[in-house]
């Protein structure tokens, strides 16, 4: 068995939802919990929501972040030696 403590603005919620609905105030959390936990298990994760994002505009050469300073200064060196 479990508590909870309710704010009293929750309670009197509760209170009017299960009366409406004609049952206990147990049911209701029950139902609630149970709503809550199904949308928690099919949410999915920020990754799961980008994944087919993920390399979509890519160029193709997976070592960028590793050799950018080296094309820097390949860039540089060829804007100067242009000249």
């Amino acid at each position: 068995m479990t508590t909870a403590r309710l704010s009293y603005e929750l309670e009197e919620h509760l209170d009017a939802a299960s009366r409406a609905k004609h049952m206990t105030k147990s049911a209701m959390v029950q139902e609630a919990l149970a709503q809550y936990f199904a949308q928690e298990e099919t949410e999915k994760s920020s990754y799961e929501l980008g994944l087919s994002y993920f390399g979509k505009y890519g160029s193709g050469e997976g070592d960028l972040s590793v050799t950018y300073k080296n094309r820097i200064r390949e860039k540089i060196g060829a804007k100067y030696h242009s000249r």
